[in-house]
């Protein structure tokens, strides 16, 4: 199929809004792109470039890269119009946005799909990204609350119970990515040290370091505000009590009427969140990756 891969413009909206309208269709879940894709064309630069498919005039794809670190990219938002897919315009689209990132020194791009989504997973298969973890989302309230263990901000502490913790294992060493909102970057020492001087780092002690976590960002939600979490990892469910009454009672200080928590896929973790009662979401998502490193 004749089509060529450009830069997005801001006179795509009603094309890009058109076919993401039913993206999915068998959920109530309403597809966040033409809430976002004026601000996507409009924040393109060198980190980040927005793409279509052009075919005979018409915009009939999607797709977004950005620069998370010097050597790691995000691509998100993949979309193709209902009546143009199994063309391999995804493919054309994320193999260009691939130049481009290698371009800016990437050796590893990655991207998001919800796991109930089986079509963009296999549509970032066939793009030639690998699944390697997965997450899952917890939400518990704010409220002031006073944690069964002694919970400081030490980030020389979080950092070292970070790098041994089966989290960091099951995670691949991703967390939640300060600069943007729904997208997983590796977590350095270097970063948590900012994070613990312009947000905030938690480290739950009990003979020695039990558990950890770190604040990202406050994110404005559609009618709230949202306080993001870059991960939460700990021992056991005492430690995992002490760390959410923290991360509820730190939400409440700051104002912030809702949280996000990423936590790993993990039987221990999840079962231990449910527990107390951390209101984890009803299904993971997965994280794919790719490895640019000797792509032409």
């Amino acid at each position: 199929m004749n089509g060529t891969v450009r830069q997005a413009r801001e006179d795509d909206y009603e094309a890009v809004a058109a076919f993401t309208a039913d993206t999915w269709d068998d959920r109530e879940q309403r597809d966040y792109i033409p809430d976002v894709f004026r601000d996507w064309v409009a924040g393109d630069g060198p980190d980040q470039r927005t793409v279509v498919v052009d075919v005979d005039g018409d915009a009939v794809g999607l797709c977004q890269a950005l620069m998370l670190t010097d050597h790691e990219a995000w691509v998100q938002g993949m979309r193709v119009d209902p009546g143009y897919r199994r063309a391999g315009l995804g493919l054309r689209m994320v193999d260009a946005l691939f130049e481009w990132a290698r371009d800016r020194g990437a050796t590893v791009a990655r991207n998001m799909v919800f796991s109930w989504n089986d079509a963009g997973l296999g549509q970032s298969i066939a793009a030639g990204f690998e699944p390697v973890t997965s997450f899952r989302w917890a939400e518990p309230t704010p409220r002031e609350g006073t944690p069964g263990e002694t919970v400081d901000a030490d980030p020389a502490a979080a950092w070292d119970y970070w790098t041994d913790s089966d989290a960091r294992t099951a995670l691949r060493g991703l967390t939640l990515d300060a600069g943007h909102s729904w997208a997983l970057s590796e977590l350095t020492r270097g970063g948590l040290r900012e994070l613990a001087d312009d947000q905030r780092v938690f480290t739950v002690r009990r003979d020695g370091t039990c558990g950890m976590a770190c604040r990202v960002r406050t994110a404005a939600g559609a009618d709230e505000q949202v306080a993001e979490y870059g991960v939460a990892a700990w021992d056991d469910a005492e430690a995992a009590d002490a760390l959410v009454t923290a991360i509820r009672d730190d939400a409440a200080a700051i104002g912030a009427d809702a949280v996000r928590i990423l936590l790993p896929e993990t039987p221990r973790h999840v079962g231990q969140a449910a527990f107390v009662r951390a209101d984890t979401d009803d299904s993971p998502s997965f994280v794919t990756a790719a490895d640019l490193t000797g792509r032409e």
